[in-house]
């Protein structure tokens, strides 16, 4: 039986995700590894500086259940695009953050929007490459 073949669109429109997936993912790992220096430009002390990054995951933990809900409400390519955006937009606004009031709430702003992105690839990943002659365990 031939499995249907993806399409150019579906393959771009799909590495396009994963990208945007991996810069959510780089970014805890480049605030985690350069959390003294924000302390120092943010004159935080270091439980201070913590919520920088805690705000984030607890964000970004709240908003993945919440995708699923999301995806079905406007569909997953409006939520992952809307979520890009106000991503990107957060991630210019921790740039520009002064304080650590305002680093804290952009950070926490960009893990909610982000959020939705990780969870929204995979889903994709599963429509895009099950196939219907596939099997799936059911277990």
């Amino acid at each position: 039986m031939n499995e249907p073949r993806l399409t150019w669109r579906q393959w771009a429109g799909f590495m396009a995700m994963v990208v945007g997936m991996f810069m959510a993912i780089l970014d805890i790992q480049i605030v985690s590894a350069s959390i003294s220096d924000i302390q120092a430009g943010l004159a935080a002390s270091p439980d201070e500086a913590a919520w920088v990054q805690t705000s984030y995951l607890i964000a970004e933990i709240v908003m993945i259940p919440l995708s699923g809900w999301l995806s079905r409400l406007l569909s997953t390519r409006v939520l992952f695009v809307a979520s890009a955006a106000g991503f990107t937009v957060f991630s210019f606004l921790c740039a520009q953050a002064g304080t650590l009031g305002e680093m804290v709430t952009f950070r926490a702003a960009q893990g909610f929007i982000g959020g939705a992105m990780i969870p929204t690839v995979f889903a994709t990943s599963f429509l895009l490459f099950k196939g219907p002659g596939r099997r799936r365990c059911r277990c």
